[in-house]
């Protein structure tokens, strides 16, 4: 395990590649944005929407969204900055995870004026996907992240709609090179991503009916390429994209922060996926993974924008990344249906050996320092 000598991004993040100085992408990234011509960028993208202007269409482009902050400031951006009427798509969580705050921040969307079009799969079929998750990869959001990208490429083809906007490209702003487009800008390469790689096969088996299916079924390349649909990132245009600045442009709009505190959830900005109540377990089985959660992201974007020493934010990933209070795990274990052994005798199974190990009495201890590794 070793770290970018910038930031503090570890080069376990799968799909990632330092460069020969041992610069990780993200930094890389960040540096050619000081030279960017961002009128000039905006004009790009200004051409991209006039080809997919259609007069007889009441919206302009589909953008999804959550209860959380991206969603708000690229709504807003995409209303008042280049002039769009965006259908949003949200694609909702069921009443026993989606948080109280998420259903005020969509409310607070339409509020502002959006219309709103929601996708609600079947809470039956969502949870005993999320079961299966579980209990095949240790992870139960492989179907419900699924559900969330095929609403809105759905939405889009059954509107007629074909531009897509979304957020933050993982490719540029995260390292993940293998969903690079021609361009910055250029999302359709996304079916290379992680989540959506894996596809929807390996949930047939766990369905009495192929149509339980429909809201985890993404349209094919060869259909999406036939109804012309771009799939754009808009967080190109916008070169202080981060955590805290999106939730501060948010909360300008209305949004509401979360309201635990970061002992609790290992949520250190206080504006990560607040939509619903999961996310927190599933941050501390990705650290377990990976060496790596979200503070980590958090502290590497300030730290670029020079506002976060590398060693404040050692510290900071160090009180608390893949932190998460036991409260939290035992209504996770209670709407996955498991007790809180198994749920424990699964993560022990995907420990990353290399990077942890269980003393006797099962504590998990990291063999690497942040910010250092493993030499």
């Amino acid at each position: 395990m070793k770290y970018c000598i910038k930031c503090l991004q570890p080069d376990t993040r799968p799909k990632i590649e330092f460069n020969k100085d041992g610069v990780c992408p993200a930094c890389d990234y960040f540096e050619t944005l000081k030279s960017v011509d961002w009128q000039e960028r905006v004009e790009v993208i200004q051409q991209v929407i006039k080809q997919h202007r259609n007069e007889n269409q009441f919206h302009d482009c589909i953008m999804g969204v959550s209860g959380g902050k991206d969603s708000t400031r690229q709504a807003i951006f995409a209303r008042e900055k280049l002039k769009l009427n965006p259908l949003l798509v949200s694609c909702s969580y069921p009443p026993d995870q989606i948080s109280e705050t998420g259903v005020d921040n969509v409310s607070n969307l339409i509020e502002l004026g959006f219309d709103v079009l929601i996708s609600a799969p079947a809470p039956q079929t969502w949870k005993k996907l999320k079961i299966a998750g579980f209990d095949k990869f240790t992870n139960s959001f492989r179907s419900t992240e699924m559900a969330i990208f095929c609403s809105v490429f759905q939405a889009a083809l059954y509107q007629g709609i074909g531009l897509i906007l979304w957020g933050e490209n993982p490719g540029l702003q995260l390292g993940e090179k293998s969903v690079l487009g021609k361009e910055g800008y250029d999302g359709n390469n996304f079916r290379r991503g992680n989540t959506i790689s894996s596809g929807h096969a390996w949930m047939e088996e766990y369905v009495e009916s192929r149509h339980e299916l429909f809201p985890y079924i993404l349209p094919t390349k060869e259909l999406m390429e036939q109804q012309k649909i771009d799939f754009v990132y808009l967080g190109w245009l916008l070169g202080d994209w981060s955590l805290l600045n999106n939730g501060a442009y948010a909360a300008v709009e209305g949004f509401d922060p979360r309201d635990d505190t970061p002992d609790n959830t290992g949520d250190a900005t206080g504006v990560s996926a607040i939509d619903e109540e999961h996310t927190p377990v599933n941050q501390l089985i990705k650290y377990l993974k990976f060496g790596f959660g979200k503070t980590t992201e958090f502290v590497s974007e300030e730290i670029r924008m020079n506002r976060m020493t590398r060693e404040e934010g050692i510290a900071i990933v160090e009180k608390y990344d893949g932190v998460v209070n036991r409260d939290r795990i035992l209504k996770y274990c209670e709407y996955l249906k498991i007790d809180e052994e198994y749920f424990w005798q699964k993560v022990h199974l995907v420990v990353n050996k290399d990077l942890f190990y269980l003393d006797n009495n099962k504590n998990i201890i990291k063999k690497f320092k942040v910010g250092y590794g493993i030499k």
